[in-house]
């Protein structure tokens, strides 16, 4: 008769892996429209994403048109953290500077 075999320490949960295997796709994709407005949804959440459009100039700047001015100030509020994500997914060298209409 076999014994019950436990799989408890050779399991790795997904919630633990999915991020890092989220980034490491998103970092090798090339750099496109549909790449920094993925991004940028990851950067800055759900509601934020849906209620703003991104386009990446060549010159770096990151152009953010939000559908009300009151999305732009909590965006401005936290461009640091939205900055450092934004490097986290595209190279710290994509997001040169931020605009905002």
């Amino acid at each position: 008769m076999r014994g019950i075999i436990c799989y408890d320490r050779l399991v790795i949960k997904a919630n633990q892996v999915m991020p890092a295997v989220v980034t490491e796709v998103v970092r090798k994709a090339p750099l496109t429209d549909e790449k920094v407005a993925f991004a940028w949804r990851l950067a800055v959440g759900p509601q934020v994403g849906k209620s703003t459009r991104v386009r990446l100039a060549d010159d770096g700047t990151l152009h953010v048109r939000a559908e009300s001015q009151a999305w732009i100030d909590p965006i401005r509020s936290s461009v640091g953290l939205i900055r450092s994500r934004l490097a986290h997914y595209l190279g710290e060298d994509t997001v040169k500077r931020i605009s905002y209409s």
